[in-house]
Parts: C-alpha cells; structure tokens; sequence
C-alpha cells in the first residue's frame, strides 16, 4: 500500500526525551529533560543558535501574542516568559506548584491557559501576562488542554477520567462527563463532536449536546498521548506504544500506522505539531523530531 505521508526531515540534538512542540512558521521549538528548551530552522534543517537552559525541566511549551513571546512551564510548576524579540526573559511565576503539563494560547480572547499535576487551570492574560484567575479542579493530572471553534469553551482532560469544559467568560465548569478508565489524556474539538484518548487505549468519539458516546475504537496498546486534526478529513494520534496513526476523520478509520519500521520513532511518542493541513512534527523519547508531509490525498 503506498502511504499517505511520509518522513520529510529529522532533528537531532537534545540529549533527554523531548516532551513538547512549539512552532511560528518558521522554527520549531522543543522542551525536553535534557533541560533545554531549543529552535530548529525548517529551511536549513538544522539547530538553531537559540538556546534556553532551565534548572528543572521544561515540559510544556506555547508561543503566544503573533508568537512573539515564548511560554514555558517547568515540571516543578516555575513559569516563564520571553520576550523572543528582545530575546531576554520577561516575567517569571510561581503559581503552580506542581509539573505544568500543557500551555495554550486563546488569541480570540488575548489569553493563555496552563495546566498542572494537581488539577489546577491558571488564566493567563497575553497582553499583561498577569494572571487573571485561578481554578482548582483537584482531578489530578490535566495533560491536554483544547478550545473550540470560537475560544468560547476550553476543554480539559483529566486524571479521573473525565473531561470538563469551561466557558471562558467567566470561567465558570459548564460540564463534565466520564470518558475513559485511569484517566482521560487528550481531548480534540470537531464541530458539535469532541475526540477523546485515555490510558485505557480507547478513541472515542462523543456528540458534544449529549455527552453520548457514539464510537469507541481501541486505537493504540499504550496511553494516547495527543489527537490533532490537520484538516477536517484526517487527524493524527500519537501513543506510549511508538506509534503515529493517521485517519480518516469522517469515516474514524486508519488510513496508515507509522512505527519504527515505517521510519517513525523508536520510542514512546510524546506530542504533535501540527505544520499545515497536509504536515506536521512529532516528538518522543528517542530524543528525536520527525517532520511528516502527505504524498497523497485521501
């Protein structure tokens, strides 16, 4: 069968698992335990002289306001801010305290959001970088944040297994429901349908109104790590299990699995980044990012 995507470029340089993708159009920025936060040029496929050095690691990364500035949250719950113009840090916090595991920007509401180990969301404003509210949901670890169409709802998935989605107003919790056995790990936004992955190896697919599961596909052998639509035909799951899977979106089904074998990663795959509608990035343990591009269309 000939594939849909294949491999296009590969960096290679950090010394630790890289847990985290960021990119502006023109590099990619990585996090990863070797307690760097490093850029890698695109054009000239190789690692940039930029550089940060942290004392913990950084596990989550995120460029906010016209991806001027750089966030980065630590895995002992310290915030940082750059300025990548000025290229000096800007501001530094320590609300958290405990591993920040996601960071996201709201451009429609001039906002960011960061999640941490002990089920806390802080609101984050993009322009003052103050904080400007914060929420305890004491549900353990929120690994992934998402937004819908509009930035009017965030959606967290949680440790306990259940998503819940807050309106970002006045960040009142509108809903919650239980999606997956030991914990619910990424969560995807399509319409009036939300995509949801869980330690228990399950996709599934839920109707946003009802709450109602319409779909439950035992997608990977390990933990799904993230979901990421490139388009609204084909979306990408990544997994502990070393695994990339490519689907199709309207039918739910796999168009192609990358793996070792297929030129993919070795090790456990950590997180996405989406390119454009027909590329994206990959990162994992084996201490590597992998750029994969489509060759044909679905």
């Amino acid at each position: 069968m000939i594939p849909f995507f294949e491999k296009s470029k590969e960096f290679i340089g950090h010394a630790g698992q890289i847990f985290s993708l960021a990119f502006d159009g023109n590099y990619i920025y990585s996090a990863a335990s070797d307690k760097f936060v490093a850029r890698w040029d695109l054009t000239s496929e190789t690692q940039d002289k930029f550089a940060i050095r942290f004392e913990k690691s950084p596990y989550s990364i995120c460029l906010i306001e016209d991806q001027s500035k750089l966030v980065v949250g630590l895995e002992n719950g310290d915030l940082h801010i750059f300025d990548l113009r000025l290229k000096k840090e800007i501001k530094f916090y320590q609300q958290h305290r405990s591993a920040i595991f996601y960071a996201l920007e709201n451009k429609l509401k001039n906002e960011f959001y960061t999640s941490d180990a002990d089920g806390n969301i802080a609101v984050w404003d993009s322009l003052t970088l103050n904080l400007k509210v914060f929420l305890p949901f004491a549900c353990g670890k929120i690994r992934r944040l998402r937004l819908n169409h509009d930035g009017s709802k965030l959606f967290l998935a949680c440790q306990d297994g259940t998503i819940r989605i807050i309106e970002t107003e006045f960040y009142n919790q509108i809903d919650e429901f239980y999606a997956h056995h030991d914990g619910a790990t990424c969560v995807s936004v399509k319409e009036n349908q939300i995509l949801t992955g869980g330690k228990d190896a399950h996709l599934k697919l839920w109707d946003l109104d009802s709450k109602k599961c319409l779909k439950s596909i035992p997608a990977h052998n390990f933990v799904i790590y993230d979901i990421e639509f490139l388009n609204e035909n084909v979306f990408v799951s990544i997994s502990r299990d070393k695994s990339i899977k490519i689907w199709d979106a309207n039918e739910l089904s796999v168009i192609q699995k990358i793996d070792a074998k297929s030129r993919g990663h070795k090790h456990s795959v950590n997180s996405i980044m989406k390119i454009s509608d027909s590329s994206f990035a990959t990162c994992s343990d084996d201490r590597s990012i992998k750029l994969f591009r489509r060759i044909q269309s679905l």
